[in-house]
């Protein structure tokens, strides 16, 4: 299995959509991270002569197999980085007619972000003597295009074929230019890109002679997203974007720009000539011409493509490759690894589970108790924390007065409320004494499981961040919801008003703040079973979490005793 390879294609181009499927099953079967596509239709390996790169135009069946090539690798390689490389396609004024231009498109190799650790190939070795012959052209060929790692090999694939190829073949090859332009834009979130990203990237990058402008979602423009919150950070974004670009066209002038509003710098820069569309985001298209004219600009060419099937989505999800099915599927999975806990015994596994009011928090921790969980309720044990005779009940009497007990010498929680409430010192003041107090029991309640040989503790915690009580658990899991559905369940669980649940949510931690510190995320923003699934693929991937854990614990005994 190697890493990172190079797939030379060689078919006909008007054959390829048919072939691409099994050839990508075939190539995934030796690489296992990054799959890099070179087109060199017609390329002979087998005449024993070292075949040349050369530019090919771009043609209307180039923009229709880049869509059918990435549909493809989401369906039969997801698991795969696939970039489809460009540097070899280049309009000419006569590429058409069939002639080519002496010049070579690799004046030098070019650097690829990963290098190629095995050259695969599409070529049909006519005679089996050839093969030796064959792979050796097949690793020149690689070698004079881009940058490989020392000691390249080379592999021929020979995947099972569709039965209308030969019918397909013999039709002949009938090609049309695609007309490109000089400067094109694009606009989008580009998170976690995604077969759908990049062949509009790719398409765009063919359409694109001299300048490729992109805008990049920014803060202001993820309000409406699904769990906008799993959005990756707009640097990175913008990284990964320029690496996938650098390695398909480097000839390219690339601009990335960020986006605060749904138009960018489409609306006002004279030189853009074209935007590249979706069905989908057609009507945005004809947004930004409106304006343009209304700024006495030329309107865009439109070039529409196609919308990639997703053909894995579930019944929540979006029929179309899409990034918040991609960060729907997150829920419930690893997204940041666990800090070092050494310092903490391995069992009880100590999840810290937090979130906002009206998060279904509570919920999730009662089903996680029902999967065998030992729950920490610290909202119970605030309740304890106050009781008379207390250590904290004394401190809090000294700090707020008699007035906030009650007639049976109890404290009164709404007078107290009432006395901390926009006051941030006496609210210090408050929790100093009582959050202190709360991690005490909670920890001799873990201590109690360990006792009892209990596998996971869960602490259902709502300030368990801001208490700073990580260093104590193994893991922080989050569960989040939009504000506005917050808004809705506090209004209708507590009876209070629309402003009251509002402020309630202010004065708590925002849900992108916690993200940061959680490894695992989850949601039930919708229905219960959907919520159900969620906790129950994070606990069957935390106990195998646990499992490695354990294994790697009595491995390290197991050392030990040898010595």
């Amino acid at each position: 299995m190697f890493s990172t390879g190079i797939l030379v294609l060689t078919s006909p181009l008007h054959v390829l959509p048919l072939r691409i499927a099994p050839v990508l099953s075939s190539a995934a079967q030796l690489v296992d991270r990054t799959l890099y596509i070179h087109l060199h239709p017609g390329l002979n390996l087998g005449s024993g002569s070292p075949p040349r790169p050369v530019y090919l135009p771009p043609v209307v069946d180039l923009s229709t197999f880049i869509t059918r090539l990435y549909s493809n690798a989401a369906d039969v390689c997801g698991h795969l980085d696939v970039r489809f490389l460009l540097t070899n396609i280049r309009a000419h004024p006569t590429a058409c007619s069939g002639s080519q231009t002496p010049s070579s498109p690799f004046p030098t190799p070019q650097p690829l972000s990963h290098s190629p650790e095995v050259v695969l190939t599409d070529f049909a070795v006519q005679d089996p003597h050839q093969t030796n012959q064959v792979t050796q052209c097949l690793e020149k060929y690689a070698g004079c295009c881009y940058v490989c790692r020392p000691g390249l090999s080379s592999v021929l694939l020979h995947p099972q074929l569709q039965e209308n190829e030969d019918r397909l073949r013999n039709q002949g090859e009938k090609l049309e230019c695609l007309e490109t332009y000089s400067d094109v834009v694009v606009g989008g979130t580009f998170d976690r890109l995604h077969g759908a990203h990049k062949s509009l990237l790719n398409v765009s990058c063919v359409l694109a002679s001299k300048r490729f402008v992109i805008g990049v979602c920014n803060q202001a423009m993820l309000k409406k997203k699904v769990l906008k919150e799993l959005v990756e950070p707009y640097s990175l974004r913008v990284q990964k974007l320029k690496e996938f670009l650098q390695d398909t066209k480097p000839s390219l002038q690339v601009e990335i720009v960020p986006l605060d509003d749904p138009f960018g710098v489409s609306i006002v820069d004279p030189l853009l000539k074209c935007i590249v569309v979706s069905e989908e985001t057609k009507k945005g298209g004809e947004a930004v011409n409106q304006k343009r004219i209304e700024n006495g600009l030329q309107p865009l060419v439109l070039h529409e493509i196609q919308l990639l099937k997703d053909v894995h989505h579930t019944d929540i999800e979006e029929e179309k490759i899409s990034s918040s099915s991609l960060r729907f599927r997150l829920l419930g999975t690893l997204l940041a690894p666990p800090k070092d806990a050494s310092h903490l015994p391995t069992l009880p596994y100590v999840i810290g589970l937090t979130g906002g009011s009206g998060s279904g928090k509570t919920s999730i921790a009662k089903q996680l108790e029902a999967l065998g969980a030992v729950r920490i309720d610290c909202d119970k044990l605030g309740h304890e924390v106050y009781q008379k005779g207390t250590a904290a009940y004394h401190k809090v009497l000294e700090v707020f007065g008699s007035e906030i007990l009650n007639e049976d010498q109890s404290i009164n929680r709404r007078a107290l409320g009432r006395k901390v409430f926009g006051n941030k010192e006496q609210l210090k003041a408050l929790t100093d004494i009582v959050w202190p107090e709360i991690a005490e029991l909670a920890q001799s309640r873990i201590h109690q499981a360990r006792e009892e040989g209990k596998r996971v503790c869960v602490v259902d915690a709502a300030v368990l961040l801001e208490a700073g009580w990580t260093d104590w658990m193994h893991e922080v899991w989050l569960t989040i919801i939009p504000e506005e559905e917050a808004v809705l369940r506090i209004t209708e669980r507590d009876g209070v008003t629309v402003e009251d649940a509002q402020h309630r949510l202010q004065s708590q931690w925002s849900n992108s703040k916690q993200v940061e510190h959680a490894n695992v995320v989850l949601s039930s923003l919708w229905e219960q079973e959907i919520t159900r699934k969620q906790v129950l693929k994070a606990w069957n991937l935390l106990q195998q979490r646990i499992q490695l854990k354990l294994g790697g614990l009595e491995g390290d005994a197991g050392g030990s005793h040898q010595v």
